[in-house]
């Protein structure tokens, strides 16, 4: 079932990130939900018993780790509360399975401070609802699963009626249209409309390049070899049972807990005859050994990643050059890890510039996920850490990540890059994290954010009437304008964010953009304000062409 729900989502992520709200091309609610689900699927592939108990602690702990923006934290919550309900059991009734969507339901809605109904909770609760009242009358689990999809496809066609945003752009809420077609893979595959033999279950490798794919990218460079705590990416493949050094029968746990204190990374896959091991360590000899108390090894896979991580610098290193002082001082593992979530190399240096140690790439197109902040985090070396999400899609994967990090962590709850490095302007290294948290989130309303792109379908919004191709300025979370002409859609734009307050305009031009367009922006906004400071900066941002910050 959950497979099945992954490859569901993998192929309709596309048609899920289509009815987002906003008409502009980043839209990556089915993105965030189908790489969560993979990261679920793929926890929940490696364990090795039929108890349903054990694969849903092990699909909700996958969905945890591989949430991504808020659809992606809220289904993770889903199944989170699907787990605690059947802890225990090895099969389920059909009782037991509406109680444990009602649980579902419960813990969604805990886990969201301001519930807003029209979205993936109306679809949990209303489907949850539905699944104990026929619960109620009948013992057949399938039957309970019919009953629970109908309910939810139902919920979805009225979100529109319950969200009046989604009414007017004339959508379905994207996120509970991804928790529809988990609930729709479920039910096929246990009423055996889908057979097992029908679902493609992608091997190891391509699981793992489906997860990582998005965080994998343009990150490698950013990384300092010095900052990878186990540097030996080791992998065996073990016959059980060969060998001559043979002198333990395997137990899954006892193998699995040894190799969790090596380091991590830890995926143990095993049959009745092979267990195969990939592990992130310091001691890949212990990993041999350990391996050989089982069986003989059939394969061995050793890679230095501290070694592989310098040679991908020195390749970078023509693009992005650095010098000897730089590397000298990110050595040293700061008291305070500032990490900052963005996209666009310029924009990182920005970052860094104003004090952030870490930048994790990502954004509105490429959601980190809750292990990526985790991970961060944890890496950083330092004894306190303070995330700037800089994406409203973010907070809750970074808050999750806060809770898991082995560090004291806070979030400072910035919704865009002009908030996030305004927000830095506060933070003070000799202040406590909370003091640093109230100051910095107490400038985030100090700086209006505006961004441009282009629209990518007709629509109508708050009254605009917005072309496919038209370029639009949205200016804190609301469009405001759109033209056919980007300059002209910008300079509209910084119109409506000026008031007799306003001193600084701070243009950051990118990927679609260049400097000669950001000099005719500036120029432009002289001509309404010639007493306006204007600062431009390069930074290789994608899809938003201008990122405007007034102060």
């Amino acid at each position: 079932m959950v497979q099945a729900a992954s490859q569901r989502l993998n192929g309709q992520a596309e048609f899920i990130n289509s009815l987002n709200v906003f008409p502009v091309p980043d839209g990556d609610t089915g993105t965030n939900i189908s790489l969560a689900f993979a990261s679920g699927a793929k926890y929940e592939r490696e364990v090795t018993t039929p108890s349903v108990s054990d694969q849903a602690e092990a699909l909700a702990k996958g969905l945890l780790m591989g949430a991504r923006g808020n659809s992606g934290v809220i289904t993770s919550q889903i199944f989170r509360g699907f787990s605690k309900s059947v802890q225990g059991k090895t099969t389920l009734s059909a009782s037991d399975l509406a109680e444990a969507f009602a649980a579902s339901a419960q813990t969604a809605y805990k886990a969201v401070m301001k519930p807003t109904e029209g979205t993936i909770l109306t679809v949990i609760r209303e489907a949850a609802k539905a699944g104990r009242d026929a619960a109620s009358n009948t013992d057949d689990v399938i039957v309970v699963m019919d009953t629970i999809y109908a309910a939810a496809k139902t919920a979805l066609a009225s979100t529109p009626d319950l969200l009046p945003v989604l009414k007017q752009v004339g959508v379905v809420d994207s996120g509970g249209q991804g928790l529809v077609f988990i609930l729709q893979a479920f039910d096929e595959v246990l009423s055996g409309k889908v057979a097992q033999d029908e679902i493609e279950t992608p091997d190891d490798a391509q699981m793992d390049e489906m997860i990582n794919a998005e965080h994998h990218r343009s990150v490698q460079g950013e990384l300092d070899p010095k900052d990878i705590k186990y540097g030996y990416c080791t992998e065996i493949m073990v016959r059980l049972g060969g060998g001559q050094q043979v002198d333990r029968q395997f137990d899954y746990d006892e193998f699995y807990q040894y190799l969790a204190n090596l380091g991590d990374s830890l995926l143990v896959i095993n049959d009745d005859e092979i267990v195969k091991v990939h592990v992130h360590t310091e001691h890949p000899g212990d990993v041999l050994s350990w391996g050989q108390h089982y069986g003989d090894l059939i394969k061995v896979k050793v890679d230095n990643m501290r070694h592989q991580q310098e040679e991908i610098m020195a390749q970078d290193a023509d693009e992005t050059p650095t010098s000897p002082m730089t590397d000298m001082i990110e050595a040293v593992a700061p008291e305070t890890a500032v990490i900052s979530i963005s996209a666009g190399d310029g924009v990182a240096k920005l970052f860094k510039s104003l004090g952030v140690t870490r930048v994790i790439n990502g954004g509105q197109t490429m959601n980190p996920s809750t292990e990526d902040i985790a991970n961060a985090i944890n890496e950083s070396g330092a004894k306190r850490a303070i995330v700037l999400p800089n994406n409203g899609n973010i907070f809750m994967a970074a808050d999750q990540a806060a809770q898991v990090a082995d560090i004291p962590t806070v979030i400072v709850h910035s919704k865009s890059i002009s908030q996030g490095m305004t927000a830095l302007l506060a933070y003070n290294p000799d202040e406590d994290l909370s003091a640093n948290q109230q100051g910095m989130e107490d400038n985030l309303a100090t700086v209006k954010s505006g961004q441009v792109t282009h629209a990518i379908r007709d629509t109508t919004l708050d009254g605009i009437d917005i072309k496919n191709g038209e370029f639009m300025g949205i200016v804190d979370g609301n469009i405001k304008v759109t033209d056919p002409d980007i300059l002209t859609a910008a300079t509209k734009m910084v119109q409506a964010m000026l008031d007799e307050d306003s001193e600084i305009v701070t243009i950051i031009y990118g990927q679609d953009a260049s400097e000669t367009d950001a000099e005719a922006l500036e120029t432009a906004v002289m001509n309404i304000d010639g007493d306006l400071e204007v600062e431009i900066h390069e930074g290789d941002q994608p899809v938003y062409p201008f990122l405007v910050s007034v102060e």
